[in-house]
């Protein structure tokens, strides 16, 4: 007997009436053995009967049915763990499919028709990168990844994948990305791609629009839905994407959500992101999320596992972490071999062959594999005796077979045991290619065809090109009315319409939120000192308290919620269960306990950033996969943002994500005592380079708020495809009233840039404007108390909101100028080219913020800022150490003021000596080591 299930509790059961007795289990006697060189004949004939009549009863008991079976078995391990004997724990089950031949459902579509379609995509995939690269050399794409999954993606778009029309709202598809050309195919077959677009893959500049390289939302507005290429990436989005899915069944904000699928490669899974996250799934039970994970036993250079195997390995993984795994390993074509079978010797010899040879096998003859896999054992050349090379070489790979493949997505979606599945699918990678690439090492890279290839590929997949034109890679589309064309159209028809398709205008505008709410953080009160992270969250807690606005917004944060005071959110909100809180918090006598609830509204995903902006991205692009706005806050380390997990932050700019990301403990010198790896003073730097981000960096409350509220009008009432990044910190000062009417001030703050304070110092030696950004705006203002107490020089001090987008204006100023004759004068230089003052911009992040638009102001200009690695300190020590606290403000002011000459040139050494600067101290921006 095949031991054909994985023991899931959702396997169907056996037929009870199949011969159970008489088919020996393979190694029924491995007892017998373990110690047969320590007993005697006698003894082992009689273990040899007792093993057989333990046989024989299990043989009885299956006929009663798999549940009967598994908790006799359950009985008899607890038994011998009374007596300290312990069955060596193992997570795999044999090298064979999971679903039996016995239990495959009837296949519902029409074989020749949908070989037929399968064929005609293959070959348009093929021809649209060939054709490419002979039109431009070098521009690149991929034929193999497709060439191996095309099976795999035909049964899932004929029968399965949900459209947007579905009442589901429709399934959500993390397509694998190299598979692109693929997928532009068989919309080239239902009309939606035209064959210009098709001719210019990867040209997209070219006239009459071409395709993208890959899944890209930006590029592809209308028709891609998630970006998946960056490896690991489509994994992580697509189970917090399957949790998000729940997280608004369970809010009652939707009825219900379809599923969702991710498709990649088995060497994908050796990023990080990919397996870094399965756990949650299970513990959420998302039965609504199916991996499947296309193991065509290569990666880009050679083998996944060469020496081992890859899809074993990937069912223990995801098997440990409970999830249902379905193995899809071979086709049709062996299943007669393997009802042969009775001792066993095929199964144990799929099982001993390592991935390496089994790529060796599927770029060789049938001469070969019947030599070098059957050959191996005489018993094995007698399966096959009767089959001619050619009929060996037939023996097909599971993932190639659309019964198999049907049987399996079928269990994986109507399956409702709380658990999610991955189907592990094999493959061979560059299928169809032949001699030119077919399970070779070369074929990811494999980019062109020679005519001779096309010949071979164009007769194996009956493609009708005449041999004059197969030559040309042509194109070929069968008329609208042919059997191929209306049956793909009719079976998307009948399952909700198109896929992939992106609907980025569906969702309705969140209303705008009324100034009372913000009124507060302009006015001067009683006791004010507060961080900036407390204003922050304070505006998110008023948001929530909106009766339609509140409802929409998800507050997420990644096991740092006390850190950001955001404790009183428990209570109020709730953090989102989708079991609920099963246990009393030890917390639970206290008025903010830790309240978990299936209605909650807080994600709390742990300790896990890639985690917690898997969520973001799910709730920010709401809109466009669910036609429902909803509004993400996600709360982090911004030491932690941009530089752990900025290709997922680029994901979020390809998918249109909307939402504000709040980076707290923010600059080099706020967060005390933590050192080098948690003190932030480059993430403002890291996002210029992100189009979609702009990035604040807010000193005082009234500037959380302006920054806030028109962020919320711009991404959820105005609907504009943009995140918000603001930096908040954790040290404590006075939010002083807002120095005017929140009218006037509002559009320079979000410019980036205005004056806070004006001198009132009418007559002086000298005059300066001081900068400052942050949390060293406080810095700013001492040291214009310095300069005019103690030197006579009136300093005017600004508030730089944010340097990104005084660059991004001066930019945009340069090129207008440049492309359209035009004179504009940046907001930056309207703001400082006014005076003939010297300027001192400071800042506690690198310097190279500040630095970025000196090129447009024509003043002298001097620029502080906390370069180099942390140090474990407090805030004043760690200031004096970077070099940007009040005194070294008021010095940089002071030397720049006696280099213009409108002071003396003694004054920055007296300066030095009043401030107890040591010229010879070390340089943060160099290295120490020691």
């Amino acid at each position: 007997m095949r031991r054909e299930n994985n023991g899931n509790s959702h396997a169907p059961r056996r037929n009870p009436s199949a011969n159970l007795i008489d088919r020996p289990l393979p190694g029924a006697d491995f007892l017998d053995a373990m110690s047969a060189s320590e007993q005697n004949p006698e003894e082992l004939e009689i273990q040899r009967i007792e093993t057989q009549e333990w046989l024989e009863s299990l043989d009885y008991v299956i006929k009663q049915g798999t549940g009967r079976v598994l908790a006799l078995l359950r009985s008899l391990q607890n038994r011998a763990a009374e007596f300290g004997i312990h069955l060596p724990y193992a997570a795999n089950t044999a090298y064979v499919n999971t679903i039996s031949k016995e239990e495959q459902p009837r296949y519902p579509g029409v074989h020749d028709v949908e070989w037929r379609i399968r064929s005609l995509v293959r070959w348009n995939a093929m021809a649209t990168v060939v054709r490419a690269n002979r039109n431009e050399n070098g521009i690149g794409g991929h034929i193999s990844t497709y060439a191996s999954s095309a099976t795999l993606l035909e049964v899932g778009f004929n029968h399965f994948f949900k459209g947007k029309s579905d009442p589901t709202g429709g399934d959500h598809i993390y397509f694998q990305g190299h598979a692109a050309p693929g997928i532009y195919a068989r919309a080239f077959l239902e009309g939606r791609i035209s064959q210009q677009q098709l001719d210019n893959y990867r040209r997209e500049l070219n006239p009459g629009g071409g395709l993208s390289s890959y899944p890209h939302p930006y590029l592809m507005p209308r028709f891609w839905e998630f970006p998946t290429v960056s490896m690991g990436l489509g994994p992580i989005m697509a189970i917090y994407q399957a949790r998000f899915n729940r997280y608004l069944e369970d809010r009652g904000i939707l009825k219900q959500t379809g599923k969702v699928w991710a498709f990649l490669g088995d060497g994908e899974t050796d990023e990080p992101e990919t397996l870094g996250a399965i756990t949650l799934a299970s513990r959420e039970k998302l039965d609504n999320l199916i991996f499947v994970i296309n193991c065509n036993l290569q990666r880009l250079d050679g083998p996944v596992r060469g020496n081992y195997k890859i899809i074993q390995e990937l069912e223990a993984i995801f098997r440990g972490a409970g999830w249902n795994v379905i193995k899809v390993i071979w086709g049709a074509a062996w299943d007669p071999l393997l009802e042969k079978d009775q001792d066993g010797a095929l199964v144990a010899r799929m099982e001993e062959v390592v991935d390496g040879e089994y790529q060796k096998y599927s770029a060789s003859d049938g001469a070969y594999v019947r030599e070098h896999f059957f050959g191996k054992d005489p018993r094995l050349l007698k399966l096959v005796e009767h089959m001619t090379d050619e009929d060996i070489l037939k023996l097909n790979r599971g993932g190639h077979d659309p019964e198999k493949i049907y049987a399996a997505y079928r269990r994986a979606a109507t399956q409702a045991n709380g658990a999610p599945t991955v189907i592990l699918a094999k493959t061979i990678k560059g299928y169809g290619l032949g001699e030119a690439g077919e399970g070779r090492n070369i074929t990811h890279q494999q980019k062109k065809l020679t005519e001779d290839d096309l010949k071979k590929f164009r007769s194996r997949f009956a493609i009708p090109i005449e041999d004059a034109h197969v030559g040309d890679a042509p194109f070929y589309r069968p008329a609208d009315d042919s059997p191929e064309v209306k049956y793909l159209r009719e079976r998307r028809e009948k399952l909700g319409g198109q896929v992939p398709e992106r609907r980025g205008e569906a969702a309705p505008a969140l209303p705008a939120l009324p100034f009372e709410l913000f009124k507060e953080f302009y006015e001067a009160g009683e006791n004010r000192e507060a961080s900036t992270t407390m204003a922050a969250v304070r505006v998110i807690s008023k948001i929530l308290r909106e009766k339609e606005a509140g409802r929409h917004v998800v507050p997420i944060v990644p096991d740092e919620a006390r850190t950001f005071g955001m404790e009183a959110m428990f209570r109020q909100v709730g953090i989102y269960s989708h079991v609920g809180q099963k246990y009393e918090p030890v917390d639970r006598d206290t008025l903010l306990y830790y309240k978990e609830s299936t209605d909650g509204q807080i994600l709390e995903e742990g300790i896990t950033e890639a985690g917690a902006f898997s969520s973001f991205v799910a709730a920010g692009t709401s809109y466009s996969s669910h036609a429902v706005q909803m509004a993400p806050f996600f709360l982090f380390y911004s030491m932690f943002g941009f530089q752990r997990i900025g290709d997922l932050v680029w994901a979020a700019g390809d998918m249109g994500c909307r939402g504000f990301l709040i980076g707290g403990t923010a600059g080099r010198t706020t967060l005390a005592g933590e050192g080098l790896q948690h003190q932030d003073g480059h993430s403002h730097l890291l996002a210029y380079s992100y189009p979609h981000v702009m990035a604040y960096d807010p000193a005082f409350s009234f500037e959380i708020a302006a920054i806030m509220e028109a962020g919320w009008q711009r991404m959820f009432v105005d609907q504009k495809n943009v995140i918000y990044y603001i930096t908040v910190g954790n040290e404590n000062y006075e939010q002083p009233q807002a120095p005017g009417k929140p009218e006037d001030l509002k559009s320079k703050i979000l410019k980036g840039l205005y004056l806070y304070r004006a001198s009132e110092k009418k007559s002086a030696k000298a005059r300066v404007q001081l900068i400052g950004s942050g949390a060293i705006l406080n810095e700013a203002l001492g040291a214009a108390a310095i300069l005019e107490e103690k030197y006579d020089v009136a300093a005017d001090v600004w508030s730089a909101t944010s340097w990104k987008e005084l660059w991004k204006d001066a930019m945009e100023a340069d090129r207008d100028n440049l492309l359209q004759g035009a004179k504009r004068t940046p907001y930056v230089a309207e703001c400082l080219n006014t005076t003939n003052d010297v300027i001192v911009a400071a800042t506690d992040y690198s310097r190279s913020l500040p630095l970025s638009v000196a090129k447009w102001i024509d003043k002298p200009f001097f620029a502080l800022g906390t370069d180099g690695f942390g140090k474990s300190e407090g805030r004043a020590a760690l200031r004096d150490y970077f070099e940007v606290d009040r005194r070294y403000i008021a010095l940089a002011a002071l030397d720049q003021l006696a280099r213009a000459g409108k002071l003396p040139e003694n004054v920055a050494a007296a300066a030095r000596a009043d401030f107890a600067i040591k010229a010879d101290k070390l340089n943060p921006l160099q290295l120490h080591w020691g």
